[in-house]
């Protein structure tokens, strides 16, 4: 498994010299929200061209660091990469219809949630989504209750992960494909 901090200099180096360091200097004094923010601003800056796995974990650093929404449609907006990229595709979108929890998996936890379908292995079909609850005024909880892997069309989920094992999930996925 890759360690934040490599993951960090990955996507660092996806940038010229003086934005990538900058990228590192948010990472050195704990300021991740800032570096990711400053990443995706770079990306669309330079008209870095990015694969669409690369888009997916870079996805999952914004939601493990709490930015997510702010950086989804910059983020979505990045130019496209390496067409011959077999991973993983981010299928969120603004007009995504979240699926009732009972239609993606049997596992109790999930009854009373909102999957959102996030990220699609392009090999398998496999899905990666996120599990909100849903508040009173009718939107969906800021953060993800669970994790939850799928296949689309089956009642059957193939796994379920706790709020802060976003990565794991994605490990999963990785895992689940390869073995498939």
């Amino acid at each position: 498994m890759i360690d934040e901090g490599t993951r960090w200099r990955r996507f660092a180096a996806l940038l010229p010299p003086a934005d990538a360091r900058e990228i590192l200097d948010c990472w050195d004094i704990g300021e991740q929200e800032a570096g990711l923010d400053q990443l995706v601003a770079g990306l669309l800056k330079h008209q870095v061209p990015i694969s669409e796995t690369v888009r997916a974990e870079i996805a999952v650093a914004a939601e493990v660091w709490g930015m997510r929404t702010a950086l989804a449609p910059c983020l979505g907006q990045c130019l496209s990469g390496d067409q011959e990229d077999t991973g993983l595709r981010l299928i969120e979108h603004a007009h995504t219809v979240p699926l009732p929890g009972s239609s993606v998996g049997d596992d109790t936890a999930l009854v009373d949630l909102l999957v959102v379908p996030w990220i699609a292995c392009t090999r398998c079909g496999q899905v990666l989504a996120r599990a909100h609850s849903q508040e009173p005024w009718g939107d969906l909880s800021y953060l993800a209750r669970h994790y939850v892997l799928f296949f689309p069309g089956r009642s059957a989920s193939k796994g379920l992960f706790a709020p802060d094992s976003a990565w794991d999930a994605l490990a999963q996925l990785r895992m689940s494909c390869s073995q498939a």
